[in-house]
């Protein structure tokens, strides 16, 4: 059945269909040949239940907030704010860059959109500071990774979803130490490759710009410390700290700064439900691929041909982060999660692992997959939004590969990085 299945969903795929289809498709043609009896009623109940969690409310909620942001000046505000505390130090734009992508991606959780807030106005000003435009977006990339990481993460909640009884807001608060980690990681490399490399110093800005500057960012750097505080303290739950954050969004942007005009929002929030209604379908068929292997017991013989029968802690975590980094770099990390989530999760469970910790691996190997050949979404976003070939693109990622899969390690066999903010 299992060979049969992957045959359909190839086939599927070959034929460049959207992978909405086979994911949905390939399930429903697998019941009919195995099980023809089957009532259609029970698959089309599968994909309801898919999409019933109050959780999937922080999708198009945080992804709207994060598209009013997008729209408005929040990502310039940061950039300048940033840049004038760091941007006069050797490889200071490159540090503004890593560091404008990890609180732009506390406001939107996702990566792609940090490629568009950040990348555009920085790879302008990497370019004129004389770095190659490869090493540009090749850290413009693997800098909006964090998104991923850094509350509140769109993947962390698909996570939640696909795992079960797994709290959004631990997992939120669990990833700030590995986010941190990347930007730290990331800021290091890039100021000695500028001295390597003798890249020019930026102009030092004055305490006063730095302080008109910062007074600008204030309040998006706000943006961040509502949600996790209110989370962290019990104040609101993740839905209703994604409510806020749009409620936040648009005073800031309508209200405060006035960058979007009220007439404007209406055609935000579509471009956030074309997005919301793709993410919605993907995690329908998900969960209905979920429910059919498991009807056919195929989880518990991949589990069990891969990790065995009795299988330590440490290397069903190995297991995990090569499976899903290895799936992420051919296919959307939301249809790697939804997929491989439900068939690993039970095993490492019962293995000792911590869900928590399992979804930071997990969230992370997706964003590391997410920005490395051949197919990454982020190398993809990239090549459109800055009208690059394929190739360019990737040129110089090696170095934040290389940094991103030992960070993953270190998060591998050192639990305590992801977990000591959780609350007990």
């Amino acid at each position: 059945m299992l060979a049969t299945l992957l045959s359909i969903m190839i086939i599927l795929l070959l034929l460049n269909f959207p992978m909405m289809i086979p994911l949905i498709l390939a399930p429903v043609v697998i019941m009919l040949i195995y099980n023809p009896n089957l009532s259609m009623d029970i698959l089309m109940k599968q994909l309801m239940t898919g999409i019933e969690s109050p959780v999937l409310l922080c999708v198009p909620l945080f992804i709207f907030a994060a598209d009013i942001m997008t729209a408005g000046k929040t990502s310039q505000r940061l950039l300048d704010f940033v840049g004038s505390f760091v941007g006069h130090i050797r490889g200071g734009y490159a540090v503004t860059t890593a560091a404008a992508c990890t609180m732009f991606g506390a406001i939107s959780g996702s990566t792609q959109a940090t490629v568009v807030a950040i990348g555009r106005p920085m790879r302008e000003r990497l370019l004129k500071m004389g770095y190659k435009d490869s090493q540009a977006m090749a850290l413009i990339i693997n800098s909006s990774d964090v998104a991923l990481l850094i509350p509140p993460s769109v993947g962390m909640i698909i996570y939640a979803l696909a795992a079960g009884s797994v709290s959004v807001g631990d997992l939120f608060i669990a990833g700030i130490i590995p986010g941190v980690i990347v930007f730290l990681a990331f800021a290091i490399y890039n100021i000695i490759h500028a001295k390597v490399k003798n890249i020019p110093l930026g102009e030092k800005a004055s305490w006063k710009e730095r302080f008109v500057h910062f007074r600008k960012a204030l309040l998006p750097l706000g943006f961040p410390i509502i949600i996790v505080g209110g989370i962290y303290t019990g104040i609101f739950t993740p839905v209703e700290a994604s409510g806020i954050s749009v409620l936040y969004a648009i005073i800031l942007e309508v209200l405060i700064f006035k960058t979007i005009k009220w007439r404007e929002l209406p055609g935000i929030s579509l471009s956030t439900g074309l997005v919301t209604s793709a993410v919605f379908i993907l995690v329908a068929g998900g969960q209905l691929f979920t429910w059919v292997i498991g009807f056919a017991g195929i989880p518990r013989m991949i589990t069990e041909a891969v990790l065995g029968t009795d299988p330590s802690a440490l290397f069903v975590l190995l297991m995990v982060s090569v499976f899903f980094f290895v799936g992420c770099m051919f296919v959307d990390p939301i249809v790697v999660i939804l997929v491989l989530t439900p068939i690993f999760a039970p095993a490492a469970e019962a293995a000792g692992v911590d869900l928590i910790h399992l979804g930071i691996i997990v969230t992370f190997q997706a964003a590391l997959g997410s920005a490395t050949p051949p197919f990454g979404v982020d190398i993809f976003t990239a090549s459109a939004v800055f009208n690059k070939p394929y190739l360019e693109v990737i040129k110089s990622t090696p170095p934040y590969i290389v940094m991103l899969i030992a960070i993953g390690l270190l998060l591998v066999f050192v639990p305590e990085l992801s977990l000591m903010l959780v609350p007990e």
